[in-house]
């Protein structure tokens, strides 16, 4: 007889993020920021102090406070995840019944459909414009014409680099009945957020990270922000101890230093310019190659002929991007990296 895997795992596949040592890390959308030495000082206190014999407290209480207090929201309204993968698959498992129906746009994170499948929901894109921006009026119109449960989508858009305004996101949010679930991921490094109004709408969840801007991709940590209808739910649905103790300990940590994340942050934001600005320059003499599109992000976004075969002379270089059929996206490092990114590029698309 033999046992059968379901049809719905039946064929996936792992997440392949790029694996091996290479000198210049610029796929991950990492920040290139080390911990200052005075803030792991007190990692290591804490890491010292922590009671492992202990659960850890499941609604992280301290950990949420110390993000509302930086970000100046209400508490209440925030849930704490284990990266903000954990809450894009709780979301979906929650918010969405076997066969309802759940928008996302294209291209976007991959993963927000990949957790729509698993809760056996069925999933439906909204293509882009050529121009990789999006026409708020075709998704309104969408979702309420599949009756959508959910709309998922990242802003600013990873990996496009581009983002919607506010009030063409509130515009989508007064015209659906669906749930709209923002993934905030890069908004650190924009203007356009919406998380101070999570409590105007009754449809409305907001994701954050702390891989980004905070420099804390290792520990895993995540929120969400929304009403206290919505944030009872999550709160309910979730794992008991989703964020264990030293991940709680060492986020509220770099939480509550907010002059050095936001000149953190400042930092980021220069070294991006510096490389949008260096990839402008490149496309100037190579517009029929290579086309750079604007960004809000992180990183850098292109389109480029034989994508592919940039990827690989980067990569024998010790340099990694990401590579994504005819584009490649391309995190903002320190200035060495950029330049040292910068020059093999340059020389390898003469």
């Amino acid at each position: 007889m033999g046992y059968q895997l379901n049809e719905k795992i039946r064929d996936l596949r792992p997440y392949d993020p790029i694996t091996g040592t290479y000198p210049i890390r610029l796929d991950a959308n990492e920040s290139f920021l080390p911990i200052p030495n005075r803030i792991a000082l007190k990692m290591m206190e804490a890491a010292a102090f922590t009671a492992y014999n202990r659960y850890p407290d499941p609604l992280a209480s301290e950990l949420c406070k110390s993000f509302a207090e930086y970000y100046h929201v209400n508490p209440a309204y925030v849930t704490a995840g284990n990266g903000s993968d954990e809450l894009i698959s709780v979301v979906c498992s929650a918010f969405l019944m076997k066969g309802d129906t759940m928008l996302t746009v294209s291209p976007d994170f991959s993963m927000y459909h990949f957790y729509a499948s698993v809760a056996e929901a069925k999933s439906i894109v909204y293509q882009k414009n050529p121009d990789l921006t999006i026409n708020v009026d075709k998704m309104i119109d969408i979702a309420n014409t599949h009756d959508a449960k959910v709309i998922l989508f990242s802003n600013p858009c990873n990996p496009s680099s581009l983002g919607l305004q506010k009030e063409e996101i509130r515009r989508l949010i007064t015209s659906v009945r669906a749930l709209v679930v923002l993934d905030e991921a890069y908004m650190d490094f924009w203007d356009q957020s919406l998380l101070n109004e999570v409590e105007d709408y009754d449809n409305l969840m907001i994701l954050r990270t702390c891989s980004k801007a905070f420099g804390m991709a290792g520990i895993r940590l995540g929120f969400a922000v929304a009403n206290p209808t919505l944030t009872n739910v999550l709160k309910a649905v979730k794992s008991p101890y989703n964020v264990n103790s030293l991940t709680q300990k060492i986020g509220s940590l770099i939480l509550n230093e907010p002059a050095l994340v936001h000149s953190g942050i400042e930092e980021i934001i220069v070294s991006r310019n510096m490389l949008y600005s260096e990839m402008c320059r490149i496309e100037k003499n190579n517009s029929e190659r290579m086309h750079v599109y604007p960004t809000v992000t992180n990183f850098v976004f292109i389109q480029i002929s034989q994508a592919e075969e940039m990827y690989l002379t980067l990569l024998n270089s010790g340099i990694a991007v990401r590579f994504m059929g005819d584009f490649l996206r391309i995190t903002a490092g320190t200035m060495e990296e950029n330049k040292e990114f910068v020059k093999v590029f340059e020389t390898a698309i003469r």
